[in-house]
Protein backbone atom coordinates (compact mmCIF):
# COMPACT_ATOMS: atom_id res chain seq x y z
CA UNK A 1 0.00 0.00 0.00
CA UNK A 2 1.37 3.26 -1.35
CA UNK A 3 0.48 5.51 1.43
CA UNK A 4 1.69 3.44 4.40
CA UNK A 5 5.51 3.52 2.59
CA UNK A 6 4.39 0.26 0.24
CA UNK A 7 5.39 -0.41 -3.01
CA UNK A 8 1.94 -0.16 -4.60
CA UNK A 9 0.64 -1.93 -7.72
CA UNK A 10 -1.53 -4.86 -6.21
CA UNK A 11 -4.37 -4.35 -4.18
CA UNK A 12 -4.75 -3.22 -0.80
CA UNK A 13 -6.81 -3.50 2.55
CA UNK A 14 -8.85 -1.09 1.96
CA UNK A 15 -9.93 -2.40 -1.77
CA UNK A 16 -10.54 -5.34 -0.29
CA UNK A 17 -12.58 -3.58 2.75
CA UNK A 18 -14.77 -1.66 0.21
CA UNK A 19 -15.45 -4.89 -1.96
CA UNK A 20 -16.91 -6.70 1.61
CA UNK A 21 -18.22 -4.21 2.39
CA UNK A 22 -20.34 -3.52 -0.68
CA UNK A 23 -21.28 -7.00 -1.02
CA UNK A 24 -22.52 -7.64 2.08
CA UNK A 25 -24.98 -4.57 1.99
CA UNK A 26 -26.15 -5.42 -0.97
CA UNK A 27 -27.12 -9.36 0.40
CA UNK A 28 -28.45 -6.91 3.27
CA UNK A 29 -30.37 -4.56 1.10
CA UNK A 30 -31.75 -7.86 -0.92
CA UNK A 31 -33.23 -9.57 1.94
CA UNK A 32 -34.87 -6.00 3.18
CA UNK A 33 -36.31 -5.36 -0.32
CA UNK A 34 -37.53 -8.63 0.11
CA UNK A 35 -39.41 -8.08 3.13
CA UNK A 36 -41.24 -4.96 2.05
CA UNK A 37 -42.01 -6.25 -1.43
CA UNK A 38 -39.86 -4.45 -3.43
CA UNK A 39 -37.30 -4.95 -6.33
CA UNK A 40 -33.95 -4.57 -5.90
CA UNK A 41 -32.11 -7.12 -8.13
CA UNK A 42 -30.69 -4.35 -10.62
CA UNK A 43 -29.02 -3.10 -7.39
CA UNK A 44 -25.02 -1.53 -7.54
CA UNK A 45 -22.96 -0.41 -5.19
CA UNK A 46 -20.09 2.34 -5.74
CA UNK A 47 -17.94 1.63 -2.43
CA UNK A 48 -15.26 3.58 -1.35
CA UNK A 49 -12.68 3.00 1.52
CA UNK A 50 -10.42 5.63 2.33
CA UNK A 51 -7.50 6.53 5.21
CA UNK A 52 -7.79 9.38 7.35
CA UNK A 53 -4.95 10.90 9.48
CA UNK A 54 -6.50 11.16 12.94
CA UNK A 55 -3.82 13.64 14.01
CA UNK A 56 -1.78 11.21 16.75
CA UNK A 57 -0.19 9.75 13.97
CA UNK A 58 -2.61 6.98 13.73
CA UNK A 59 -5.30 6.25 10.67
CA UNK A 60 -9.04 6.26 10.80
CA UNK A 61 -11.18 4.49 8.13
CA UNK A 62 -14.00 5.76 6.34
CA UNK A 63 -16.23 4.75 3.83
CA UNK A 64 -18.86 5.66 0.92
CA UNK A 65 -21.41 3.68 0.14
CA UNK A 66 -23.41 4.72 -3.30
CA UNK A 67 -26.16 2.96 -3.81
CA UNK A 68 -28.40 3.09 -7.38
CA UNK A 69 -31.51 1.06 -7.35
CA UNK A 70 -32.85 1.66 -10.89
CA UNK A 71 -35.53 -0.83 -10.71
CA UNK A 72 -36.79 1.31 -7.52
CA UNK A 73 -39.49 3.84 -8.46
CA UNK A 74 -39.19 6.33 -6.17
CA UNK A 75 -36.34 8.14 -4.25
CA UNK A 76 -38.22 8.02 -0.68
CA UNK A 77 -38.80 4.07 -1.19
CA UNK A 78 -35.33 3.73 -1.76
CA UNK A 79 -33.98 5.98 0.89
CA UNK A 80 -36.06 3.91 2.97
CA UNK A 81 -34.49 0.52 1.82
CA UNK A 82 -30.88 2.00 2.19
CA UNK A 83 -31.33 3.14 5.33
CA UNK A 84 -32.97 -0.63 6.57
CA UNK A 85 -30.14 -2.15 5.18
CA UNK A 86 -27.69 -0.13 6.84
CA UNK A 87 -29.17 -1.21 10.00
CA UNK A 88 -29.21 -4.96 9.32
CA UNK A 89 -25.87 -5.08 7.29
CA UNK A 90 -23.06 -7.22 9.43
CA UNK A 91 -20.41 -4.80 8.00
CA UNK A 92 -22.40 -1.84 9.35
CA UNK A 93 -23.14 -3.13 12.51
CA UNK A 94 -19.77 -4.19 12.80
CA UNK A 95 -18.39 -0.69 12.30
CA UNK A 96 -21.31 1.46 13.52
CA UNK A 97 -19.64 4.02 15.77
CA UNK A 98 -15.83 3.01 14.52
CA UNK A 99 -15.62 4.36 11.10
CA UNK A 100 -17.64 7.34 9.05
CA UNK A 101 -19.92 5.81 7.18
CA UNK A 102 -21.72 8.13 4.08
CA UNK A 103 -24.67 7.09 2.55
CA UNK A 104 -25.62 8.11 -1.18
CA UNK A 105 -28.66 7.26 -3.61
CA UNK A 106 -27.26 8.33 -7.09
CA UNK A 107 -24.35 10.28 -6.02
CA UNK A 108 -26.57 12.38 -3.57
CA UNK A 109 -26.35 12.18 0.50
CA UNK A 110 -29.80 10.45 2.00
Amino acid sequence: MRLMGGTGGAGDPEQLFAIGYATCFESALAAVARRCHQQASDVTIDSKVSLRPTGDGAWKLAVTLDVALPSVGDRKTAVQLVQAAHKVCPYSIATRGNIDVTLLIGGEPI
